[in-house]
């Protein structure tokens, strides 16, 4: 029987909820969506099983050719060579890529890859393109997620022989509450419905928390609480969490998270080796393409072999009178790369300051992810949490994918005899979120690492006489001002009455439910008012694409007339 065939929906059609309910609850899948690699798992009953390809792979390629009328990716198309992916018709990288305005330092460092990046600098998505017979075809980071999840989702659905609707997707810590709208609306194209987006080491945790419950379970006690550093470090991101665990309960005690990460590492190398290589690649013609794809390879396996040797031969001819042919010392790679290590370490650092803990409380250390192989970030580990080993009890490529498999199999309200699935995973807010007052500040009402769900709130006042409405810009993120920070979304509040500034109260209020979804409440408060102005509630977040240019926008049209400050607590000053 043929395979069925699936489209991508476009990304402004409106998925419905299916209307029928099954006799059984559909288990939803895992996938780990790496920046270079990905996997799929399901709970299968028993035990989470990762589910293969039609090569018998477990772990596929993060990547989309655009060679044929009908683009291919990773999961099902195996390309001949690893040039054929550096030809200009792949694209991939995408996890880095989604959800970022073309004004975010790592756009412009995609700009190296071997497709099309370009910018214009003002705030707006950037404009990506694969090469395809001789001429650029564009296409979007959701648009390729979404093609490549199509394959995912048919994979699964040919190997569990069932349809498959819901999923738990793993993502990094720093992702920005756009970023996630826009994991969704992929996930939406492709037809799968998100029951969770859970942050990489969130997900490593729950399968920890699972584990040492079965150990407890089998050494016949209810078993200690334990605390776990986690670190997770793969092509695009670094990721860090604190849990304390006990019971099959892990409570996220801090997160910390980063863009930096394999590709990193890469780019870093090959400008090492090449110093012009900016310059050379600048055109993105097809025989700067095919250079850059040639560079990329050798770089990339010289970093692989860097792992387990102590110097390798690096030896590309890039045509056009330019070669590469030395000795790669692994000494003079991490030199090269100092600043990403040492961002590697101050992650870690941070993460123990946030959870009040000392390298000493750690029970035991997980490191996982692509770059988990690596001498150099795990001598950093070592020596910063004072260890001389890791916990082994899980493969650092397949952590993440299991721990959203039993996350999936949870969420579907699925109950196992042997008590493996009577696991919980207490969530933290990865970053602050608050509004713009006090001028251009970021004013926190959620703080970063505060257990969710959860709701804050905090009173702001006027800064002019008279003044009747004020404008409330959401952001997110850990800076001070708010220009360094995500913006989710504005709306106004009006009907302040007209009395001297620092008189009018207004209340801001933030609430995140389980499902993590954000909600903001806002108005005035009028004491012994008969009818006071109701107050606004808004989701966020609420911007799209070309949010700076809208911020821009208001900010020239209103100026500060509208804005808000701190209403100061008595006794601060």
């Amino acid at each position: 029987m043929a395979e069925q065939a699936y489209t991508v929906a476009s990304d402004s059609e409106t998925t419905g909820e299916e209307k029928t309910s099954p006799a059984f609850p559909e288990i939803a899948i895992g996938i780990d969506i790496g920046t270079s690699q990905c996997s799929v798992a399901v709970w299968n009953g028993s035990q989470v099983e990762l589910l293969r390809n039609t090569r018998n792979r477990k772990l596929m390629r993060s990547y989309v050719t655009f060679k044929d009328e009908v683009p291919a990716g990773g999961v099902s198309d195996e390309l001949a060579h690893e040039y054929d992916m550096l030809s200009g018709a792949a694209i991939f990288n995408m996890k880095r890529l989604i959800g970022r305005v073309d004004t975010d330092p790592v756009v412009h460092a995609s700009k190296n890859l071997p497709f099309l990046v370009q910018t214009l600098d003002i705030g707006v998505r950037p404009f990506i393109a694969a090469l395809v017979n001789n001429m650029w075809r564009s296409t979007t980071p959701e648009e390729v997620l979404a093609i490549f999840l199509v394959e995912l989702r048919a994979m699964a659905e040919v190997k569990l022989r069932r349809p498959v609707r819901n999923v738990v997707l793993t993502i990094p810590v720093s992702f920005s509450r756009f970023q996630l709208t826009r994991i969704e609306r992929a996930c939406a194209m492709a037809g799968l419905h998100v029951l969770r987006l859970m942050p990489e080491p969130t997900a490593v945790a729950l399968l920890y928390a699972q584990q040492q419950q079965q150990s407890a379970d089998e050494n016949m006690g209810s078993g200690s609480e334990k605390i776990a550093l986690i670190f997770n470090m793969g092509a695009g991101y670094c990721d860090v969490a604190l849990t304390a665990t006990a019971g099959g309960v892990s409570q996220i005690k801090a997160l910390a998270g980063s863009t930096v990460g394999g590709e990193d590492l890469l780019q870093n190398l090959m400008r090492h080796l090449l110093p012009n290589m900016d310059d050379l690649f600048s055109s993105h013609g097809i025989e700067e393409i095919k250079r850059m794809g040639l560079l990329r390879v050798a770089t990339q396996d010289a970093i692989h072999k860097l792992s387990s040797e102590m110097s390798v031969p690096i030896d590309v001819d890039l045509g056009s009178g330019s070669k590469i042919s030395k000795f790669l010392e692994r000494a003079e790679f991490e030199e090269v790369n100092k600043e990403v290590f040492e961002k590697c370490g101050t992650l870690i650092k941070r993460c123990l300051r946030d959870a009040k803990l000392e390298a000493e409380d750690v029970h035991d250390v997980i490191i996982v992810g692509g770059c988990s192989y690596i001498p150099k970030v795990r001598n950093i580990v070592m020596s910063i949490c004072k260890r001389e080993e890791f916990y082994s009890g899980m493969n650092p490529l397949e952590a993440a994918v299991r721990g959203a498999a039993l996350e999936g199999a949870v969420a579907s309200g699925i109950s196992d005899p042997f008590g493996s699935l009577d696991l919980l995973t207490i969530q933290a807010t990865p970053l602050s979120i608050g509004i713009q007052a006090d001028g251009s500040n970021f004013v926190p009402i959620i703080h970063q690492n505060t257990t969710t769900p959860v709701r804050k709130e905090q009173n702001f006042t006027t800064v002019h006489d008279n003044q009747a409405e004020a404008l409330i810009f959401v952001y997110e993120g850990d800076k001070k001002t708010v220009k360094d920070n995500h913006l989710l979304g504005y709306f106004k509040i009006t009907g302040i009455p007209p009395v001297p500034k620092g008189v009018p109260e207004i209340n801001v209020c933030m609430d995140i439910d389980a499902s993590n979804v954000l909600r903001v409440f806002a108005g005035v408060i009028i004491p012994g008012a008969k009818c006071p102005p109701p107050f606004m509630e808004v989701r966020m977040p609420t911007v799209d694409d070309g949010h700076a240019w809208s911020a821009q926008t208001l900010h020239k049209a209103y100026g500060s007339t509208l804005d808000l400050v701190t209403v100061k607590k008595k006794g601060q000053h």
